[in-house]
């Protein structure tokens, strides 16, 4: 199948952007206790056996955090030039060039898959293809740890940087996204909204779901606590 009309600008548009996005946000998590507690969660979930695909991973920093917390983790992205930048940055790290909705990887093949902002350029009538194949590569009991903006308009970013480019980013509602995701197959664990800061660069309120694919785990996750096991 050839690239989608919305592939081929996102790739282009990255691969525009790529330096500067890389300058601008590559200290972001450090000011991001709240992402960083949740991928925590998100680690401890998957454990350190199964492997874990970033699936956007632009220049690789949430790649790099996912391995600092000892993951198996490797990077895909579209751009050529954010992936020069994730292997300049993090060179004992594998990433690869393709496409979140034509993954080549066989079924089952992760026990972890994360889409960390990397969704928000999928035009909403293909989300159910884009989750399907997400689907297709997680093992029975795998997890998904997905982020994205919230709102019902998109937003237009327009010659970013002063490059001659533009690209539209989509804002969600958790509640449909995680319907969505439970007609795929998974069950959701975990929905998380943080709230519009005025001094960060977060003009929305920001969503991530952890969520499970349905089905006998195979064992390399951790498991979840139980009703019994919690306490207070």
């Amino acid at each position: 199948m050839t690239d989608a009309a919305f592939v081929t600008t996102t790739r282009t548009f990255y691969d525009a952007i790529a330096e500067d996005y890389h300058a601008r946000f590559r200290s972001v998590l450090a000011d991001a206790p709240l992402d960083r507690a949740l991928m925590a969660a998100f680690a401890e979930l998957v454990g350190p056996d199964g492997q874990v695909a970033d699936l956007g991973c632009g220049p690789g920093r949430v790649t790099a955090h996912l391995a600092s917390l000892g993951l198996r983790v490797f990077g895909l992205d579209l751009s050529a030039s954010m992936l020069a930048i994730a292997r300049r940055e993090n060179p004992g790290l594998r990433f690869e060039q393709g496409s979140m909705l034509e993954l080549d990887l066989p079924d089952g093949a992760l026990a972890g898959a994360v889409s960390w902002y990397s969704s928000i350029h999928t035009p909403a009538e293909r989300l159910p293809d884009l989750f399907g194949e997400i689907a297709r590569v997680l093992a029975p009991g795998g997890h998904l740890l997905l982020g994205f903006q919230v709102g019902d308009e998109p937003s237009l970013l327009d010659r970013p940087f002063g490059h001659p480019v533009a690209l539209e980013f989509e804002r969600r509602r958790p509640e449909a996204m995680a319907e969505l995701l439970e007609r795929a197959g998974f069950t959701v664990l975990s929905r998380t909204v943080r709230v519009q800061e005025a001094d960060t660069s977060a003009q929305v309120p920001q969503a991530c779901l952890i969520a499970r694919r349905q089905g006998l785990s195979g064992g390399s996750g951790r498991r979840e606590m139980s009703a019994h096991d919690q306490r207070g």
